[in-house]
């Protein structure tokens, strides 16, 4: 129902007379614009503060790949509890051997339907040394540090913020912005008197960037509480337009690393060049076979299990706007990859990807060296019905067909010696992709919602092209399962200088408001 507090809510909004007449009738008659356009008034009003909040949170280092970290996981999380106590959630802080889980819960006096709201609260690793600002000393600019954005003191950051301005910091658009996003619709709607239509479970993820490894013993040990008729996964960058977004799947992920092998010791290249095997050049001429020249995977069998694309996921991709040459200007690039399929049809394919060779120094690090060994790391993305097992088997073949012997330990002397070459295959982790009709029932009435907030139609996307562990959800509970993205598309997630640009935090409030408020209203 709709009651109080209506006059300062709408100081300066022409809204008043819509939301009087809608007093004492129930969220079904409620426009979804009336809905957005008081989440926008709260947050007119209360922008500083909130900011305030985001910042607070996004000081508190996450990084969770490493034991030594787990005290600043369990930090973030009692963070986490007490923000959301101040919302009247019930929470519970679990673990499986390792970070932190959030539960929570806030169950809505006549609500029929619940929804379950994924985001994480871990970061990746950070390099500090590559960052403008220290990456745990949440930083205001103008613009991104690549368009120059200057700093902005804090100080100066009071309503209207300016909503270009980004907010600079490891996980800014990686993944805290959805917890912040959420708590303030709800206050947003607590101030206007509009009552959430569902009742809202959470489970914020601990360990995310470090692919989730206790995920499964914890949704085994706590399921039963987080039964729910829909799940959002709030993780992930919208689409380049900036146009609002729905995502229906995302690819899988593994890790792969290969180490080749030379002589036993460093030796000098110019006394045993041409003679000793330089296991840097083994090891580059493995990972150029990996593709053809135009970037297309060459692994025999590698996508033999791989799902056509179907013709409403084609309509779908058709019918969004076409960045291509946004992208190309912005990025600076001479060609793309892909055989000419446009981005978001080329993300629904497989890739493998080299995230770094580890094989000497250059600039100032080189030395005239052959080096006992040589790493590479891959990331190989999957998608359905693609499986760890199986990309590896294939990627295993291929390697066995360049004439490598594979070991899974450091090879022995007699090993080396007994094989002109070896390589040590280190597989870690992998889960599949995820991918549900973008046409179903619960697709098209959340797009309805959404559709009523403005003009424009909310892209509805096959996939996305990072990666999510949605499978062991889809593994445990029967409810649909839907993406919602909220960062920018360049917010340099994963990397240094990752920033929100404060809109896309404006935005996001605005659509948790209607959803909230009119998913379960029939």
């Amino acid at each position: 129902m709709v009651r109080g507090k209506l006059a300062g809510l709408m100081a300066g909004w022409v809204l008043a007379g819509t939301l009087m007449s809608a007093i004492g009738y129930p969220n079904e008659v409620l426009e979804v614009a009336t809905v957005a356009q008081a989440a926008r008034a709260y947050r007119i009003e209360n922008e500083t503060s909130i900011v305030r909040s985001f910042r607070e949170f996004l000081s508190l280092p996450n990084v969770s790949n490493l034991p030594a970290n787990a005290d600043d996981m369990d930090r973030n999380a009692a963070w986490i509890v007490d923000y959301l106590a101040q919302r009247d959630f019930t929470s519970e802080v679990v673990k499986a051997g390792r970070a932190p889980y959030v539960l929570a819960s806030r169950m809505q006096p006549g609500a029929m339907e619940t929804i379950l709201i994924y985001a994480h609260f871990d970061g990746q690793p950070v390099d500090a040394r590559a960052w403008q600002t220290p990456p745990f000393e949440p930083t205001l600019r103008t613009a991104s540090v690549e368009d120059g954005g200057r700093v902005v003191a804090w100080t100066d950051a009071v309503a209207p913020i300016d909503p270009e301005w980004r907010i600079f910091a490891r996980s800014a658009g990686d993944d805290k912005a959805p917890l912040i996003a959420l708590m303030t619709a709800l206050d947003a709607l607590n101030e206007a008197g509009i009552e959430p239509s569902v009742n809202i479970k959470l489970i914020l993820d601990g360990e995310e960037e470090a692919g989730s490894p206790t995920l499964a013993q914890i949704l085994e040990q706590h399921g039963g509480s987080l039964n729910a008729d829909l799940m959002l996964f709030c993780d992930g960058p919208m689409h380049q337009s900036r146009r609002r977004q729905l995502v229906f799947g995302v690819r899988g992920s593994m890790t792969i690393d290969l180490t080749t092998y030379g002589p036993i010791r460093p030796v000098h290249s110019g006394h045993y060049g041409n003679w000793a095997p330089n296991p840097t050049d083994t090891l580059v001429r493995l990972l150029a076979s990996l593709k053809d020249d135009a970037g297309e995977i060459a692994v025999v069998g590698f996508d033999d299990d791989v799902i056509s694309v179907t013709a409403a996921e084609r309509e779908a991709i058709a019918a969004m706007p076409d960045m291509e040459a946004q992208l190309v200007e912005e990025l600076a690039l001479g060609r793309t990859e892909g055989g000419g399929d446009r981005l978001e049809l080329a993300i629904m394919k497989p890739a493998i990807v080299i995230k770094g060779l580890q094989a000497g120094g250059v600039g100032s690090r080189s030395s005239n060296v052959i080096r006992p060994t040589a790493t590479a790391s891959l990331n190989v993305r999957l998608v359905p019905d693609q499986t760890p097992h199986g990309a590896l088997d294939a990627i295993e073949r291929h390697i066995k067909g360049q004439g490598f012997h594979i070991v899974y330990e450091d090879p022995t002397r007699s090993v080396l010696m007994a094989h002109g070459n070896v390589i040590k295959v280190d597989s870690r982790g992998g889960y599949p992709g995820f991918r549900t009709a973008l046409d179903g029932p619960e697709a098209l009435r959340l797009a309805a919602i959404l559709n009523g907030l403005d003009d424009e139609m909310t892209l509805l996307t096959p996939t996305m092209g990072g990666s999510l562990p949605i499978y062991l959800f889809e593994r445990s509970f029967d409810m649909p399962i839907v993406l919602l993205p909220i960062a920018n598309h360049d917010n340099n997630q994963h990397g240094s200088n990752e920033n929100l640009r404060i809109q896309n935090l404006w935005d996001a409030v605005e659509i948790f408001a209607v959803i909230l408020a009119k998913y379960g209203a029939r």
